[in-house]
């Protein structure tokens, strides 16, 4: 951080708050999330390292692990306690009731990150996100006028100074050239009628990604093709599971025709 500016820390991988890290074991595995753990987790490594600025960004809605209202309250509740620690914080509540991006699994997802930052055909749900998750950033520590921040940061993302940023970040972090593949076992899901997408269950997807490995085998996830509001045409591919596991595979297969994940 001191040489670059910047760092990336995921899943307790630095320890920044240890007692939750071994709780969260738990949590995960039996698919358990109380609110003071989350506040409680969420701050605790914010001030840990030190953190005068935060940015929340709690996803709400159909399918989102909480409502607008419930957003609305741990909003306050954030702000509360953060207001304890001189913090200046920041929440935004977003649009939650359907995945963002393409990829839900850690090879996945890096894949639409690495789109993105690339200007390689970028999931452009993701792109915009992550531009105005950046200009609340920057008009938060005023480096840039309130209304600007948007321009500033998409400016920095087309000129390739977010890459450059990025590949500078890992290097100072011990790169490691593992080539990001998906899982060895796939299943492409066909849509069985023409129509529009209606629905994507986000519980749904989480739960599928978690029994097909997700996120401790990291290859193993889904890619989402389409999005609510897309046209779709029977027979067109809507999704692909990934798995290291044949077993695992088929058991996400089954809960996927067994439940309402998508509608069409």
């Amino acid at each position: 951080v001191e040489k670059t500016n910047g760092g990336f820390a995921w899943g307790g991988s630095l320890g920044l708050a240890p007692a939750y890290d071994k709780l969260i074991r738990v949590e995960r595995m039996l698919n358990f999330d109380p609110e003071p753990q989350l506040l409680a987790s969420i701050l605790a490594k914010k001030i840990s390292v030190g953190s005068k600025y935060i940015l929340i960004d709690i996803p709400c809605g159909n399918g989102a692990k909480v409502s607008r209202e419930e957003a609305e309250k741990l909003s306050k509740k954030f702000i509360k306690i953060g207001n304890r620690f001189d913090l200046k914080i920041r929440v935004v509540l977003t649009k939650g009731d359907e995945p963002i991006g393409n990829g839900i699994g850690p090879v996945l997802e890096m894949m639409d990150v690495l789109k993105v930052l690339n200007r390689d055909d970028p999931p452009k749900d993701l792109e915009e996100k992550s531009i105005y998750i950046a200009s609340e950033i920057l008009e938060m520590m005023r480096k840039a006028k309130k209304g600007q921040g948007k321009e500033i940061a998409r400016e920095v993302l087309n000129s390739g100074r977010a890459l450059k940023k990025f590949n500078e970040i890992i290097d100072a972090q011990g790169r490691k050239n593992i080539e990001l593949k998906t899982a060895k076992f796939s299943f492409d899901v066909k849509a069985d009628r023409t129509g529009k997408v209606k629905k994507i269950d986000n519980k749904g997807i989480n739960l599928i990604a978690k029994v097909l490995g997700c996120p401790n085998n990291i290859g193993a996830g889904i890619y989402l093709y389409k999005h609510i509001g897309d046209s779709v045409k029977k027979r067109e591919k809507i999704l692909t599971l990934y798995s290291e596991s044949k077993r695992k595979l088929n058991e996400g297969v089954r809960y996927y025709r067994e439940n309402d994940v998508i509608r069409i």
